[in-house]
């Protein structure tokens, strides 16, 4: 796994009410597949993308009336650098890693449901794809699967 030496972070806060705009950030925040520091602190490995797109996310924290800025950081030590990429790294795992189990189960299915899911599962593979910023051979494989499932398909027209 290639770490990065530089992160760019996210602080904010964030009125409780209303809920709306912080349930919103949340799901963004997950969508990118941050890196929680501590509470109201995010990571992503730096590049010009994840550092526009946190710069926005800080606009939309102060358009509803938050506190919001983003910096540029190295971790203190290697240590905590490489636990921070881990952390990273595992969420994605897990989703690849739960998606091969969905396209296994999906390859024993009726056709038609072999298609509805195979779309599903292909649209949730490049959400995921766009949040692996470390990747991991598990990637591969659940690419692997999805493929196993059209083959599947293919083979049942």
């Amino acid at each position: 796994m290639t770490r990065p030496t530089r992160w760019a972070l996210l602080a904010y806060r964030l009125p409780r009410e209303p809920s709306t705009p912080r349930i919103a950030l949340w799901r963004q925040l997950r969508r990118l597949g941050v890196a929680q520091v501590t509470d109201g602190l995010v990571a992503l490995p730096l590049d010009a993308r994840t550092r526009e797109q946190l710069d926005w996310l800080a606009e939309e924290v102060v358009d509803h009336g938050g506190e919001a800025t983003v910096w540029l950081a190295e971790p203190g030590t290697a240590a905590q650098g490489r636990a921070l990429a881990r952390q990273m790294a595992d969420l994605v795992a897990a989703e690849y890693a739960e998606l091969i189990v969905e396209a296994t189960r999906a390859a024993a299915a009726a056709p038609a449901e072999r298609r509805r899911t195979l779309g599903r599962l292909r649209r949730e593979l490049g959400r995921i794809a766009k949040r692996d910023y470390f990747p991991d051979p598990v990637a591969a494989r659940a690419r692997a699967a999805v493929e196993r499932l059209a083959v599947s398909i293919e083979a049942a027209s």
